[in-house]
């Protein structure tokens, strides 16, 4: 298999729309609108997803435009995410225009492409259920009977189910792991939100009590597929993440003064932003190669060559992963020192971006579970 492309990030189109969507959020998205979508009723602006969805085509860029997409590579789709990822923005797209959409792409299931994403570039919302209580590696709902499937059991650390019009499910069926679509309105499903670490980002339990289900044929990639893409976006928003709250520190070292002078100015204090900065830019640059992969493999569709292309991707992202992860929790950590203690407090956006870094990094497993993945499958 050839070496993918270089990953092109801010080429003349790319910049332009990162700058779009950089100014719709500095109007939009500012500190105070966050805060006030944390506490609204659904947990995120509503109108701000609107404007995200119909002037900059936030939930169609990476969806091919056969099925009414933008058609745009991958690494459109993880600019958004770094920038929503840069303000904390409380949206959808992670959940519906990500999860669940490259859930349906990555099954290759035609009909079931056909029937969802147009609604997904449009904006509806989908929720991907998928983890059990312990987590992401093994499904919290198995499926019997043949072809309307029935659900049972539980999904975990769902996002954005309580305003989802659709869900679909990744479990159990014959041993081995299999899609499913369910109508939020369903007969026998409970969806219930929970309390999270994270305000700026909603979370649901949904449980499934012998729910009918229409299932989505799947391929031997399809998880692959899934986890390299999900990977890579949060990989994106948590460079964001790091790169926001790096420069929040370097402005309060600016203006607060200790002895007579900003402590700034002070040599340890400056080591320490430069460390931060060291791995914010290491943190961007996997996070990058990993988008490159994801949409290399994108671009090569079906067959042997993107199967094989679709593994590396999964490979690459779970690197971004777990570096980006230990990453923003170490950077968000030092932030939250620098600021003297008072970082952690609710008047300040630092103890925001604390209690982010530490949500991202257990979205789709935690670094040191994604390593043992990999060690496994490797056969170490």
């Amino acid at each position: 298999m050839t070496e993918p492309a270089s990953p092109g990030v801010d080429t003349e189109e790319q910049a332009a729309l990162r700058q779009s969507v950089a100014a719709l959020l500095d109007k939009k998205s500012d500190p105070a609108a966050v805060r006030a979508a944390i506490v609204s009723e659904h947990g995120h602006d509503p109108a701000l997803w609107s404007t995200l969805v119909e002037q900059i085509g936030a939930a169609a860029l990476s969806v091919p435009e056969r099925y009414d997409g933008a058609g745009a590579t991958w690494v459109e789709t993880h600019l958004v995410c770094e920038e929503l990822g840069r303000r904390l923005t409380p949206s959808p797209l992670l959940g519906s225009a990500v999860l669940a959409a490259q859930a349906v792409l990555a099954s290759g299931d035609e009909s079931a492409c056909a029937r969802i994403l147009p609604g997904i570039a449009a904006g509806e919302q989908v929720a991907l259920c998928w983890a059990s209580g312990d987590g992401w590696a093994s499904p919290g709902v198995t499926a019997s009977g043949g072809g309307t499937a029935t659900l049972s059991g539980t999904a975990h650390h769902v996002l954005g189910a309580d305003t989802a019009s659709t869900l679909l499910v990744v479990a159990i069926t014959g041993g081995q792991v299999g899609l499913f679509e369910v109508p939020s309105d369903a007969t026998g499903l409970t969806v219930t939100r929970v309390p999270v670490m994270d305000p700026t980002r909603t979370m649901a339990r949904v449980a499934f009590e012998s729910v009918s289900a229409t299932p989505i044929r799947t391929r031997p990639s399809f998880l692959a597929r899934l986890r390299a893409a999900g990977w890579a976006a949060i990989s994106a928003e948590q460079v964001g993440a790091a790169r926001a709250v790096l420069d929040a520190t370097v402005r309060y070292t600016q203006e607060r003064t200790q002895f007579g002078r900003t402590i700034g100015s002070f040599q340890a204090l400056k080591h320490r932003m430069a460390d931060m900065y060291v791995r914010a830019e290491t943190a961007a640059s996997l996070s990058y190669a990993a988008a490159a992969r994801v949409a290399e493999a994108h671009a090569l569709g079906e067959g042997p060559e993107a199967d094989e292309a679709a593994y590396a991707a999964e490979i690459e992202a779970a690197a971004a992963k777990v570096y980006c992860s230990e990453a923003v929790q170490w950077i968000t950590g030092e932030a939250i020192q620098l600021h003297g203690g008072v970082g952690i407090t609710w008047e300040y956006d630092v103890q925001l971006y604390f209690k982010r870094a530490h949500g991202t990094a257990q979205l789709l497993g935690q670094p040191h579970e994604i390593l043992a993945a990999l060690e496994v499958a490797a056969g170490l």
